[in-house]
């Protein structure tokens, strides 16, 4: 078998795969058990090597053979990355002794041979041992990068967001024995686990700050549709002086810095009476939502055929009928994407919040939440409000993302 540039990619991308495999489940063993670990990443990168070798070295499945690389040679290397990993780590795979968290370690290092096996299939399987062109060397190496970044990504998401909840579920004894240690107990029992949670609701009006909360997001989303839907119809639609101005001009507002606007509007809220109260804010988020509200809808409103408009209106209807009829139910995808966009905008928001709410019944979520990082309220408590105001609109994003990917690409292509 010929050895060339794709035997020496198949060692670097298994040796890759296996480093990278090895912190993570190391990482991941030590979140859970809370003890140490020393994950030999050196030998995890050797056996990824081996393994990637043993898959280079065997023909690729063609039509003369139609056997290359098959089930016996997978299971080959998934028994060569194994036997590397446990004889020169003498059992420890993760520098931890069997007698602690065995089952764990166990599932762990099962879970680190089937990833580093799949990777490595995933970025060779088709490349041979020999010499690669410029454009299979390319493949492997983006096949590989792009594993990376996902993994990468993965990480940075899930990790802050274990920790946080990890913490929210956790005593205040344990916090102050151990505050680096992350796994969680039950033997404390449902009531000990989410005791942070109800006590933020019976002590720390955390339902009063939900309810701020849902209340200036939803009014926001329905003021600003009610004044961004006619707008982007009319710059879509409409032929009048200055449409190209305002068309290119709706994004100006975003020139100017949030921080710059504050000071004159608590200045002019306090003198109307609107600071310390929810009708201020809902004036002031429509106001920075409805420019990119606008923008959005603009372009699905040109993507949509304008035969169906004047249809519309040669059977008689009017433009109000026109657009309440036929362009409202055409642009559901954009009108829900817009909402949700919108909604989160004035979910998360906290400067405004911040600088124009004092009283506690007023606060929403993300002013609510800064409010007990103080010394007075324990961790796991501020690591709950966290939890609280991230969950909702998580859930919220996840069922309604099909129509945000469609209403933001929507519109990009005329026609």
């Amino acid at each position: 078998m010929r050895i060339g540039t794709g035997f020496l990619a198949a060692l670097v991308a298994g040796a890759v795969w296996g480093a990278v495999w090895m912190i993570v489940f190391g990482l991941v063993l030590t979140l859970i058990t809370g003890a140490p670990s020393a994950p030999p990443v050196g030998v995890a990168a050797l056996s990824g090597a081996i393994g990637a070798a043993i898959m280079s070295l065997s023909p690729v499945r063609s039509r003369s053979n139609p056997d290359g690389r098959g089930a016996s040679l997978q299971i080959a290397v998934l028994i060569a990355i194994a036997a590397v990993l446990l004889a020169l780590t003498f059992g420890r795979p993760f520098g931890i002794s069997f007698d602690q968290f065995a089952a764990l370690q166990v599932i762990g290092m099962l879970l680190f041979i089937l990833s580093t096996w799949w990777t490595i299939h995933a970025a060779i399987f088709d490349q041979p041992s020999g010499r690669l062109n410029r454009y299979h060397l390319e493949t492997v190496m983006l096949r590989v990068a792009k594993g990376l970044g996902l993994t990468l990504f993965a990480i940075v998401v899930a990790l802050p967001f274990y920790v946080m909840v990890m913490t929210s579920l956790k005593s205040q004894q344990s916090l102050i024995s151990n505050p680096l240690d992350f796994s969680l107990d039950l033997s404390q029992g449902v009531g000990s686990l989410f005791r942070s949670y109800v006590e933020l609701f019976t002590n720390y009006h955390f339902g009063t700050f939900l309810m701020n909360s849902a209340i200036v997001s939803v009014a926001t989303v329905i003021i600003t549709l009610l004044f961004a839907v006619p707008g982007a119809y009319s710059v879509a639609r409409l032929k009048f002086p200055g449409q190209a101005f305002l068309s290119r001009s709706i994004l100006l507002i975003y020139m100017v810095p949030a921080i710059v606007l504050v000071i004159p509007l608590y200045s002019v809220f306090s003198q109307v009476g609107l600071r310390n109260s929810l009708v201020g804010l809902m004036i002031v988020y429509p106001a920075t939502t409805i420019p990119v509200a606008l923008y959005m809808l603009q372009g699905y409103f040109r993507g949509l055929p304008s035969e169906l408009e004047e249809a519309g209106l040669m059977d008689g209807l009017k433009r109000p009928g026109v657009i309440l009829k036929i362009t409202l139910p055409l642009a559901l995808p954009a009108l829900a994407s817009v909402a949700l966009y919108v909604f989160m905008i004035a979910w998360n928001e906290f400067l405004f919040a911040f600088m124009f709410l004092d009283d506690i019944n007023m606060f929403t979520l993300s002013r609510g939440v800064v409010s007990l990082n103080s010394s007075e309220v324990p961790r796991q408590h501020l690591m709950a409000g966290a939890v609280i105001a991230t969950v909702p609109v998580l859930f919220i994003f996840l069922w309604f993302e099909r129509f945000l990917v469609s209403g933001l690409t929507a519109g990009s292509v005329k026609g």
